[in-house]
């Protein structure tokens, strides 16, 4: 497996992990945000050329990590499935082989914004769907990261990326966990997303993920 790293927030030890999920021990639950199971068949059905595999290659990380850490729950921070063009047969076969292999773990989706267009996940898959927020010992648990009155948010939506800058042109964008004072962000897990470029500001740590390590850069 690669690295994790446990850190503190909201008076809970949350680990980490590089590759872009966060295990939290107490609940044993794992968090992960952003997958966008079947982007790339959408994109295929629009005629553009893209890789194929990524659906594939995110449920083998998810495998793994099912199998490293103890969890009784996986959430999803919304954005489970891209678009409409997603329920495409072959990409919803694969779901449903994988959820077989793990018929007794519990899994929830929190509906984020391209989750209302996709639609919900096939019945099949036995995954709950709620509404945000979803509150769950300190944290609101949401897709969008709007401020909650009483509850720390972990949320997704963002696909937030720091980007390294090194001499004359050089520069690298990598993914990033980026934990505020009242609203803490997950990179996008899925291997097929965008992201969007923050900066290091007051009262915000970030955290890269890059070559199977995370690292705090504040």
């Amino acid at each position: 497996m690669s690295a994790c790293l446990p850190i503190e927030l909201a008076g809970s030890t949350l680990w980490l992990l590089a590759e872009k999920a966060i295990y939290w021990p107490a609940q044993q639950a794992l968090l992960v945000a952003d997958v966008h199971f079947g982007k790339a068949a959408a994109y295929r059905r629009l005629g553009q050329p893209v890789p194929r595999g990524t659906t594939a290659t995110n449920l083998q990380t998810l495998d793994r990590l099912l199998a490293h850490y103890t969890c009784r729950q996986l959430i999803f921070l919304g954005d489970f499935l891209h678009a409409p063009e997603s329920h495409a047969p072959a990409t919803l076969a694969r779901l449903a082989e994988w959820r077989a292999g793990h018929a007794q773990l519990g899994m929830t989706l929190i509906r984020g914004n391209h989750d209302r267009r996709a639609g919900d996940p096939p019945p099949e898959l036995c995954i709950e769907v709620v509404g945000e927020p979803l509150l769950l010992g300190p944290f609101a648990l949401q897709h969008e990261p709007t401020p909650h009155p009483t509850h720390h948010v972990l949320a997704g939506h963002l696909h937030p990326a720091f980007v390294l800058r090194g001499r004359g042109r050089q520069r690298l964008r990598l993914p990033c966990f980026c934990l505020g004072e009242r609203v803490s962000l997950l990179p996008a897990f899925g291997s097929f997303t965008g992201a969007t470029e923050i900066g290091a500001e007051a009262g915000r740590r970030l955290f890269l993920v890059g070559d199977g390590e995370v690292w705090s850069l504040t």
